[in-house]
């Protein structure tokens, strides 16, 4: 394993255990108290972090095939994308400060160019 591999091993183990946290922090504590609109907000985030959490660990099984810089790209988008997308939901939802909306459209756009990063390798990939 690579040291990239193993870092964004480790950064998904991380973005996993805090996502099904996270998930049952809102179920458990948050359903209750915010708003049916806030909670699917919340939900969204959640969502959203775990589905790039697992392309992350994609991402380090496909570096074990193909080192190339794409899938690399993807994963530092990924972690970023998920950092500022979900980060800035939770932090709306718990804050009620509405403004920190403005930054999760930049968390969508960097999962955007990570999936266009994984179609890039995959088109220059010289093997699989």
């Amino acid at each position: 394993m690579t040291i990239i591999q193993h870092a964004f091993l480790i950064i998904a183990g991380f973005l996993g255990f805090s996502s099904v946290a996270a998930g049952a922090f809102g179920a458990h504590l948050l359903r209750s108290r915010l708003s049916i609109e806030s909670f699917e907000v919340f939900e969204v985030a959640v969502r959203y972090q775990m589905y790039h959490t697992l392309a992350l660990l994609g991402i380090v099984l496909l570096l074990g095939v193909s080192h190339s810089i794409w899938f690399i790209l993807a994963g530092w988008l990924f972690i970023l994308g998920t950092v500022i997308f979900s980060g800035s939901l939770y932090i709306l939802v718990l804050s009620e400060v509405r403004s920190w909306g403005a930054l999760t459209p930049v968390g969508g756009l960097l999962f955007l160019v990570g999936w266009l990063s994984i179609l890039l390798g995959g088109i220059f990939a010289r093997s699989l």
